[in-house]
């Protein structure tokens, strides 16, 4: 049995964070498949901003969607120091452009706080909670949410 496996038993959480400029974010440690350096990408026509394009990772296409761009609308000027976080959403296999990744992050289940109503706008949809480490605050994303329209957008985009 594995560690994350033997921590869910337990009530307990495992995330990868990483860092968009100043802010940190954490992704369940299941979804994630790998983690590798900046590759750059070949773009599609007629896609959003924030998707950068695909990769080919071990002969599968895969999209890979600029996280800063998506929640600010600035492009990441993506360098060999920035990382590509490769994750699962339900079946699918995409990339996410992240500035760096922080941390692993261990935290009960019962820790993690819900997301305040912020402005009557719906961009905490983006986030399943929040969770304080070592005094900084982590906005952990709930990826199904935040890619819902957009990976139907990518596969039409490179089909």
């Amino acid at each position: 049995m594995s560690y994350s496996n033997e921590a869910a038993q337990a009530g307990v959480r495992q995330f990868i964070s990483f860092k968009i400029g100043d802010e940190e974010y954490g992704v369940d440690i299941m979804a994630i498949r790998e983690i590798k350096g900046w590759t750059e990408t070949t773009e599609l026509p007629d896609s959003p901003p924030y998707l950068r394009g695909v990769i080919n990772l071990r002969g599968a296409i895969i999209p890979v969607f600029d996280l800063r761009a998506r929640f600010s609308g600035v492009l990441t000027q993506a360098t060999a120091r920035h990382v590509t976080i490769v994750v699962t959403v339900g079946r699918r296999v995409l990339g996410l452009l992240v500035d760096a990744v922080a941390d692993i992050i261990t935290v009960a289940a019962d820790s993690i706080q819900p997301v305040p109503d912020m402005d009557g706008t719906d961009r905490a949809r983006f986030l399943s909670g929040l969770v304080t480490v070592e005094g900084r605050m982590v906005a952990l994303l709930d990826l199904e949410n935040m890619l819902r329209g957009d990976l139907h957008a990518a596969h039409d985009a490179a089909a």
